[in-house]
Order: structure tokens, then C-alpha cells, then sequence
């Protein structure tokens, strides 16, 4: 959230653009129409048509989009986006050095193409006067330009989400003006430099998705105006550094999906204007503090995937009361019960797996959940009529634990777009929750290694359900030919039932299909050719049926491994045995 207000506000920047041209002085410098023209023609293609306009003499005339000019006809604006609405278009090549030329350039924002790629150009480093540098989400390799750090008037400098590698330069350091500074989402490696001890106006600083390591620098409590960090998915180490917490203005704290250890310090309960705090997969130990209950503003928790322990901290009705969002699984809780100032409270999200739940299964408030999350915990007894109200309940995950009901008693949302049942003692048909009422929203479905019975019921079009799992079932009957209704289905999963019959040839047209496993039923015939029209196969499994005749002789099917098709009838070729009468032959490579 915090990185679209950043994008936002350069967004308005660069609005600005469109006003410039119309206070202009005629013509524009021929030095910048020259590197404005040595930019293009490294571009190889442009399948946004935005260098099209590029054409004439004046290219501060307001005809060359994406370029802005200052009243002296100097250009000092270059933005080109990608339409965020429309990903498949792209410019395709490199970046021309010439764009250092631009000596009066204050904005350069070059996003969202994803096939600009080589280098950097050092020759960047020249453009003094730059305040905003927004090279995003494009192809760009190599190191960091060190001297971009000798770029004196910078404000904003986002690098992020391209395949930049090494270490992040100590030179940025210098650049004192710095406000916003995102290299998330590269290859980035080493520890934060210390040199950026000094960049005391730093208000939003993100680093998350690199190979970053070392300890989080204690220095980071000194920027006073922070009001946004995010260190997450990198290999950083040691204790949280208590400095941070006494950001009285920072909003957005991440640092999930690290390697931190020790324990939440008392000092959380500062962060007045803390709204978001995630501190998931680490290392860390002891109680959660019963500090955070004085966050006014929090609205989301995620300490989930760590080593914390009881007790929870009491928390009174009035405490952390914009909490919207809480996740708390996989630590080493043994809650016993839901505590009540989570049960009793409007949230949108509840995650609470893995914490040693038992009994009945809570009652939570109807009327905003969202997304639950009570896997792997010891609840027993029925869920029915639990959710018959939650008419915003989107997501259902309730995967092993002790919960015995009938399918056809249980009553969701037509909204719900997951359920997520599997390793439980749910029995009766399919047909319950695979039906025209929910067909249309259902994207996840797993029941797997219950009781259910019956059939696979049909399936409608309009279906949106990309996982189907009813694996470890007593499940029989035929596969019906409308599974080629499923046209967004990835992973398909019915092993170990008591399905017969032959294979539709019908299931050739599940082009997305990723994920096959049809072992250990009881199927006949063969295998259908029409299989061979999904590319996308990336696993497949067909053992232990009834299968005969010769294995689909293409890629990915002739390569899986011999285990893929064994105890079956008589399937041969590749990669079994040759079929009687035919002589194997080589598969090409391109197969």
C-alpha cells in the first residue's frame, strides 16, 4: 500500500508534464533532441507506440510524449510507463548513455518494460539537477551505478524489480536529499551500508525481495520522518534493532521472511502511528508483549512462523482497535480457545493455524470475515451452519483437524472463492459444494483425505475453479466428459478413489492443466492423444490403474519417469517398453 502512494506521488510529478508544453517557448534544444533521439534507438521495438511521436524538430512542442520541457526550452522531464492496465505491452532494448546528456532532467521515470535491459549507464550520474529516478520493473542488469550517488539534488530513487545484482553502493550515502529509496525486487547482496547513516530525510526506505544479510543497522531509528520500511525476503540476522520502535510516525514496518532472532522488544507499544507490523517467518522467541495493545492504529498483524510462546497478552475490548487482520500460526502457542478479544472482534482476516486449538469449533462475528484460517489444530464436532451468515467470507481453511459433518449440512457464501477441507472426517457427495450456485467463484477447492462418496458431479461453464483436489476419497463412478468446463483448472487431482471408466477425451482441452494425478483407481482404455494439446504439463501421474495401449509420444509424456505409468495393464512406448510391432525409436529433442 505504502509503495502505490509512492508511485502516486511521482505519478503527480509527472502529471505535471502535460502542462509544460503549454507555456513553452517555440523549438527545443538541439542537444536534448539529439539524446532524446540516441535513447530511441536503442529502443528495438516499441509495442507501446510511445516513441511513434517522436518525430520533427520540436520535441518540446507537446507532440513527444512522455517529454516535458522547462519555459527555455530545455527538456527536464522523461516518463514513459507502461500502461498499468495493459501487461503485454513493452519496449524492447537497452538504455542509451545518452541520456546522460539531459543536463536540465529533474524527473527521469522509465517503468514497466520489461525487456529494456543491460546496465545502468554510468553516464546517468551526470544529470545534477535530477530530483526523481524511477527505473521500475524493467529488465536493467548488472551492479548499481556508484555514481548515482553523486546525484546531489535526489529525492526519489526507485530501482526496484529489475535483475540488478551485487552490493548495494556505500555511495548513496551522499545523497542527503533522499526521501524515498526502494531497490526491492533484485539479486542485491551484502549489508546495508553504513554510509546511509546520513540520510536523515529518508521517509519511505525498501530493500525487500534481495540476498541482503548482516544485522538490521540500529541507525534506522534516527530517521525521524520514516514512515515506511520494508526489509522482508532478504537473509538478515541478529536482534531486532530497538531504535526502530521508537519511530513515532512510521506507518508500514516489514521485516517477514529473514533470519532475526531474540524477542519482540517492550519498546512496540511506541509506534503510535503503526498500521501494518509483520515480523512472519524468523526466528523469533518469548511472549508477544502486552505493549502492542496500545497500537491505536494497527489494522493488520502477521507474527506468524516463529517461536513465540504463551502466554498471549490480555488485551482489553478497547485495545489495538483498528485491528482488521491477525495472524498469528505456527508458533508455539497452545492457545486451548480462540482468546475472546479476538473472537469478539470485527475482523477481516483470521489465521490462526497450528496454534493447539480444541473442541468445538469457535463462533466467530459474521458480519466481515473474509479469510479464515484454522488448519492444523485439534477441532472436533461439526462447522455447518458456522458460516451460513458470512455472506464476505472468501476464503475457508480448516485442513487437518478432527472435524466430522456431512457435506450436504455444510452452508457457505455464494461469494467463497476457497475451501479448503482436506485431512478430516468430512463425508457425502461432491455434488454439495460443486454445484451452479458456487461454480462461478470457487478458484480452490481441496477435500482431499476425507469420506466422501458419490460421483464427480458435472461441471457448468463459467467455472473459475483453477484447483480441484479430491484425492484420498472413496469417490466412484466415471469422469465426466464436462470437465473440459474447467478451462481455468492448474492442478487436478483424484488419486486414490475407486473412479472407473475410461478417460474423456475431453480433458485434452484443460490447456492450463499443471498438475495431473490420476493414480492408484481403477480407469481403463488408454491414455488420450488430445493430452498432448496441453504444454503446460509439468507433473502427471497414472500408476496403479487399469490403463492399456501406447503412452502419448510427445513431450512432456514420453519423458516422465517409468514410475509415472507403472502397475497398469499393458501401457507401452516411451518410457515403458516398445508397444508390440513398433520399434522405438529416438524421441528428438524438440519432441
Amino acid at each position: 500500500m505504502q509503495i502505490l502512494k509512492w508511485v502516486l506521488k511521482v505519478l503527480v510529478v509527472c502529471s505535471m508534464l502535460e502542462v509544460f508544453p503549454l507555456t513553452l517557448a517555440a523549438g527545443c534544444s538541439e542537444a536534448d533532441r539529439a539524446a532524446l533521439l540516441g535513447f530511441k534507438a536503442r529502443i528495438l521495438k516499441d509495442s507501446t507506440d510511445s516513441l511513434s511521436s517522436w518525430i520533427g524538430r520540436d520535441c518540446c512542442g507537446g507532440d513527444w510524449e512522455g517529454v516535458g520541457c522547462n519555459p527555455a526550452g530545455r527538456v527536464n522531464a522523461l516518463a514513459l510507463q507502461r500502461p498499468v492496465r495493459d501487461s503485454t505491452l513493452f519496449m524492447k532494448g537497452t538504455l542509451s548513455s545518452s541520456l546522460g546528456n539531459l543536463q536540465f532532467l529533474e524527473v527521469l521515470v522509465i517503468s514497466g518494460m520489461k525487456l529494456i535491459t543491460a546496465p545502468i549507464p554510468e553516464s546517468l550520474s551526470n544529470l545534477s539537477l535530477l530530483k526523481q529516478l524511477v527505473l521500475e520493473d524493467n529488465g536493467l542488469q548488472g551492479n548499481i551505478p556508484s555514481g548515482l550517488g553523486h546525484i546531489p539534488f535526489l529525492q526519489t530513487l526507485s530501482l526496484a524489480g529489475n535483475h540488478l545484482s551485487g552490493a548495494v553502493p556505500p555511495s548513496l550515502g551522499n545523497l542527503r536529499s533522499l526521501v524515498m529509496l526502494n531497490l526491492g525486487r533484485n539479486s542485491l547482496t551484502g549489508p546495508i551500508p553504513s554510509s546511509f547513516n546520513t540520510l536523515a530525510l529518508l521517509q519511505s526506505f525498501d530493500l525487500s525481495f534481495n540476498l541482503l544479510s548482516g544485522f538490521i543497522p540500529e541507525f534506522l531509528g534516527q530517521f525521524h520522518n520514516m514512515t515506511f520500511i520494508d526489509l522482508s525476503n532478504n537473509q538478515f540476522s541478529g536482534h531486532l534493532p530497538v531504535s526502530v520502535f521508537n519511530l513515532v510516525t512510521l506507518s508500514d514496518l516489514s521485516l517477514s521472511h529473514n533470519q532475526l532472532t531474540g524477542s519482540i522488544p517492550d519498546q512496540v507499544g511506541n509506534l503510535k502511528s503503526l498500521s501494518s507490523l509483520s515480523l512472519s517467518h524468523n526466528k523469533l522467541i518469548g511472549p508477544i508483549p502486552a505493549s502492542i495493545s496500545r497500537l491505536q492504529k494497527l489494522w493488520s498483524l502477521n507474527l506468524s512462523r516463529n517461536g513465540f510462546s504463551n502466554p498471549l497478552p490480555a488485551i482489553s475490548s478497547k485495545g489495538v482497535p483498528s485491528l482488521l487482520s491477525i495472524d498469528l500460526s505456527f508458533n508455539n502457542l497452545s492457545l486451548g480457545t480462540v482468546p475472546n478479544w479476538i473472537i469478539g472482534r470485527q475482523l477481516s482476516d483470521v489465521n490462526l493455524a497450528g496454534c493447539k486449538l480444541r473442541g468445538a469449533f469457535p463462533k466467530f462475528r459474521p458480519d466481515s470475515l473474509s479469510s479464515m484460517d484454522l488448519s492444523d489444530n485439534l477441532f472436533t464436532g461439526s462447522i455447518s451452519t458456522h458460516f451460513s451468515n458470512m455472506t464476505s467470507l472468501q476464503k475457508l481453511m480448516l485442513s487437518n483437524n478432527q472435524l466430522k459433518f456431512d457435506l450436504s449440512e455444510l452452508i457457505v457464501p455464494d461469494g467463497i472463492s476457497t475451501i479448503d477441507l482436506h485431512s478430516n472426517q468430512v463425508s457425502g457427495s461432491l455434488s454439495s459444494i460443486l454445484n451452479n450456485r458456487t461454480s462461478s467463484f470457487l478458484e480452490i477447492i481441496d477435500v482431499s483425505n476425507n469420506f466422501i462418496s458419490g460421483t464427480i458431479p458435472e461441471f457448468t461453464e463459467g467455472s473459475s475453479l483453477k484447483v480441484l483436489n479430491i484425492g484420498s476419497n472413496k469417490i466412484a463412478g466415471q469422469v465426466p466428459g464436462s470437465i473440459s468446463n474447467l478451462i481455468e483448472l492448474k492442478r487436478l487431482d483424484f488419486s486414490r478413489n475407486q473412479i472407473t471408466g475410461t478417460f474423456p477425451a475431453s480433458l485434452g482441452q484443460l490447456v492450463k492443466l499443471e498438475w495431473l494425478d490420476v493414480s492408484i483407481n481403477r480407469l481403463t482404455g488408454k491414455i488420450p492423444t488430445s493430452l498432448m494439446g496441453i504444454k503446460s504439463m509439468t507433473h502427471a501421474n497414472f500408476r496403479a490403474n487399469r490403463l492399456c495401449g501406447e503412452i502419448p509420444q510427445g513431450r512432456p509424456y514420453n519423458i516422465f519417469p517409468a514410475s509415472t505409468y507403472a502397475y497398469n495393464l499393458c501401457l507401452c512406448g516411451k518410457p515403458l517398453q516398445p508397444c508390440k510391432g513398433k520399434k522405438q525409436e529416438m524421441v528428438p529433442v524438440n519432441a
